[in-house]
C-alpha cells in the first residue's frame, strides 16, 4: 500500500469548505487549497487567514510530497496570507503616521510587479517589502535622525519580533531580516531578493532622490541603480515614456 500523507491531502485533492464573508456576511465556498474568494454578493475579495502553520511549512519532504507546482503555489499563497498579517501589524506599529505606512504599501505593489517577472521567493520579498523601514521610527525616537545606517541597524530586530509573531520559518526571518539590515546597501548582499526589494523601494524614491526632468542623467542613473532587469524596463516605462 503506497502511504499518502494526510496533512498534504488537502492540497493534493482540494475539498471545498464554507467562510463567512468579513464585508457582508454572507457564506461562501472556498476550496482548501485556496487563500481568497470573490464574494457574489457584495464583491469584496475575501482572504481566509489560517492560524495554524500546515505541514508544508515545516516537513522537510514537503516538496517531494506535494510535487513543485503545489508546493509553490502554497508558498505565494501563503505569502499573500502573511501579507495581511503584516500589513496589520505595520498599521499597529507606525499608528499615526500614515506617510510611513503608504511608503511600504508603494513598495510592496512595486515588489508584486516586479515578482511577477523576476524568479524571486514570495515568502521572502513580500514580507521584506513591508517591514523595511520599521527601524526609522525607534532610529527617530532614540537618536532624532531617520539616517540610513540607523534604519538598518534598529529595523532588524523590531522586524524579527513581528515576523515570529505571525508565525515565519526561522530559516526565512533571518534572510529578511539580513535584507532589512542592508536594504540601502546593495554592495552587501547580492541575492535575487534582495534586488526585488531595493528595486521596488527605488521605484518609490527616484522622484524624490533626483531630478527626473533631466531625461538624459535620469536614463543615465537608472541604468546605474537598477539591479534587475525588469526593475529598469519599470523605471524607465513611469519616468521616461
Amino acid at each position: 500500500m503506497v502511504f499518502e500523507c494526510p496533512g498534504s491531502q488537502r492540497f493534493r485533492q482540494p475539498q471545498p469548505e464554507e467562510i463567512r464573508c468579513s464585508h457582508c456576511g454572507k457564506e461562501l465556498e472556498i476550496w482548501t487549497d485556496e487563500v481568497k474568494v470573490i464574494c457574489p454578493n457584495c464583491k469584496n475579495e475575501v482572504l481566509r487567514l489560517p492560524e495554524e502553520a500546515s505541514c508544508l511549512d515545516w516537513c522537510r519532504y514537503a516538496k517531494e510530497c506535494v510535487g513543485d507546482k503545489l508546493y509553490n503555489q502554497y508558498l505565494q499563497n501563503r505569502a499573500i496570507t502573511i501579507k495581511e498579517k503584516l500589513l496589520k501589524e505595520l498599521e499597529e506599529y507606525f499608528g499615526e503616521d500614515k506617510k510611513r505606512i503608504e511608503h511600504a504599501k508603494k513598495v510592496l505593489n512595486f515588489s508584486e510587479e516586479l515578482l511577477k517577472k523576476e524568479k524571486g521567493d514570495w515568502h521572502i520579498v513580500i514580507p521584506a517589502a513591508i517591514l523595511h523601514d520599521v527601524g526609522i521610527k525607534v532610529a527617530e525616537e532614540k537618536y532624532g535622525s531617520s539616517n540610513e545606517n540607523l534604519q538598518e541597524k534598529e529595523g532588524s530586530e523590531i522586524a524579527r519580533k513581528i515576523l515570529l509573531k505571525v508565525g515565519l520559518k526561522k530559516e526565512d526571518i533571518e534572510e529578511i531580516c539580513q535584507i532589512i539590515s542592508h536594504h540601502h546597501s546593495p554592495a552587501v548582499i547580492d541575492t535575487l531578493n534582495f534586488k526585488i526589494l531595493y528595486d521596488a523601494d527605488w521605484l518609490v524614491n527616484l522622484k524624490d532622490e533626483l531630478d527626473i526632468k533631466d531625461r538624459v542623467k535620469l536614463k543615465e542613473s537608472i541604468a546605474k541603480i537598477f539591479l534587475t532587469s525588469e526593475g529598469k524596463q519599470l523605471a524607465e516605462k513611469i519616468y521616461l515614456s
